[in-house]
């Protein structure tokens, strides 16, 4: 799939490393050695399917990882491909019964929107993700408070209990980055997004703190890009790049949209984006200038007794007034109203 087609996910078409657990990377790990295996003998998928008392189309299916494996298939699918090897053999029969386990959200399966839950299973077996952001906190950096206001304006009549399982979900993938394996997170934020008064002035006190701690976290680079900075080659809006450890495999870019996702990996179109994120790193502040400015921004926003509210009537809806760059005009009024963003609001 390439993003000029112009449609949404319906699964990866690259093999992914394996170093993540979760069906989605193991399937498509397994379809790509099947394919391979397939092509280095020459064999079409017409044979291959009569080998299996199937489809071309279910072959297909099953070297894009967008399917299950049965162990049977697998095994008559080896032994038309020549592997005889009984150690090759079990090691490809194990990965398709991997392939068949299901990763750590199972449980919040009914949560997941079907185009975000490949998502968390590539963010897992991803060696580097570089995500550019320009409203939201990275879900992967999101304290707890911010992580609940932002669900809640993606999910205006959640219950109580389903707001708590989506942050929980939320908090489950952050703890990617405590494991030994943990990928190199890099993430570059425009300042609009330390701007926007996401639950108000405590919430976003504690998720600058927050951003402060986990900047000097080993795995995370952290970059800010200050308004001073005016136009900048990301005007398109935020994108991730995942990136996984063999080097054979494709890096794959990931576009939200509000109902569905695009999953990109033709190597023209990755490129563009790579040279993209490249830019606005070298225009974004360094990390260590970035975690200046957030302890700026931080000092700079009021202090609050939890619970308690402004005296000022004003500051109650007041737009976030400790942005740093003088530039700036907070939007007031009718104008206000009309630059809501829009929000997209992953698990």
């Amino acid at each position: 799939m390439s993003a000029s087609e112009g449609v949404a996910w319906e699964g990866p078409v690259r093999s992914f490393g394996r170093r993540a657990s979760g069906p989605t990377v193991q399937r498509i790990v397994l379809g790509a050695q099947l394919r391979r295996l397939r092509e280095a003998r020459e064999i079409t998928t017409e044979q291959a399917a009569e080998a299996i008392r199937g489809s071309h189309s279910k072959i297909s299916r099953m070297e894009h990882g967008r399917v299950g494996f049965k162990d049977r298939d697998v095994s008559d699918l080896l032994t038309l491909y020549g592997v005889t090897d009984p150690d090759e053999r079990a090691s490809l029969l194990a990965l398709a019964r991997e392939a068949g386990n299901p990763g750590w959200w199972h449980d919040f399966g009914d949560l997941l929107p079907h185009w975000f839950e490949p998502y968390i299973s590539l963010e897992a077996a991803a060696s580097v993700i570089r995500n550019y952001e320009v409203q939201f906190v990275p879900g992967l950096l999101q304290s707890r408070s911010y992580a609940r206001q932002v669900i809640r304006l993606g999910y205006g009549s959640i219950s109580d209990e389903e707001l708590n399982r989506r942050v929980e979900l939320r908090m489950g993938r952050q703890r990617l980055l405590s494991k030994v394996t943990a990928p190199r997170f890099w993430a570059v934020l425009d300042e609009a997004v330390l701007c926007r008064p996401i639950g108000g002035s405590e919430v976003m006190r504690e998720q600058v703190e927050y951003l402060i701690k986990m900047a000097e976290h080993p795995a995370v680079t952290l970059q800010i890009v200050p308004f001073r900075v005016g136009g900048h080659s990301a005007a398109g809006g935020p994108f991730s790049i995942l990136r996984f450890a063999e080097p054979e495999l494709s890096d794959v870019v990931y576009l939200e949209q509000l109902t569905s996702a695009l999953y990109i990996d033709k190597p023209t179109e990755v490129d563009r984006y790579l040279e993209v994120m490249e830019r606005l790193c070298v225009q974004a502040e360094t990390a260590a200038d970035s975690i200046k400015l957030l302890e700026k921004i931080h000092d700079e926003m009021p202090v609050l007794a939890r619970g308690a509210t402004p005296r000022n009537p004003r500051m109650r809806s007041a737009p976030a007034r400790w942005c740093t760059s003088p530039t700036h005009r907070p939007l007031t009024g009718h104008k206000a109203r009309f630059a809501r963003p829009v929000t997209i609001a992953s698990p």
